[in-house]
């Protein structure tokens, strides 16, 4: 059997996370959850998961400077980050694929089932 896919989900609201988790567990995928950015740098590092789902508007480190750590760590750098945000501007936007992030997406315009499908596309699954 294949390794299940380890999604490493940043999201500070309880009930978001739920969300996501539970319909990431359902396509079989191994989640871990962090609800800060220190918490999401520690975990990158030690758990080494194939992709990050990152929010930006967090508590203690924002996802962009969750970022630039992940982006300037060689253990960790290659592994993608998708960025999962309600913060729609533009320039938000251009910064965290200038960053490095992988894909950029708007909670709003997407339902977990297409956050799922962006994952398989990230990891081409």
């Amino acid at each position: 059997m294949a390794k299940k896919i380890h999604v490493l989900l940043v999201e500070d609201d309880v009930f978001l996370s739920g969300i996501y988790q539970k319909k990431f567990e359902m396509e079989g995928y191994k989640v871990s959850l962090a609800d800060n950015g220190e918490k999401a740098v520690v975990e990158i590092k030690n758990k080494k998961p194939d992709i990050m789902m990152l929010d930006i508007l967090l508590p203690k480190l924002d996802g962009f400077a969750v970022l630039a750590k992940v982006k300037a760590d060689s253990e960790v750098k290659d592994i993608p980050v998708i960025l999962l945000t309600n913060l729609g501007q533009k320039d938000d936007v251009e910064k965290g694929l200038q960053m490095g992030a992988a894909d950029y997406l708007i909670k709003a315009h997407f339902k977990p089932s297409e956050v799922v499908d962006k994952i398989k596309k990230v990891l081409h699954l």
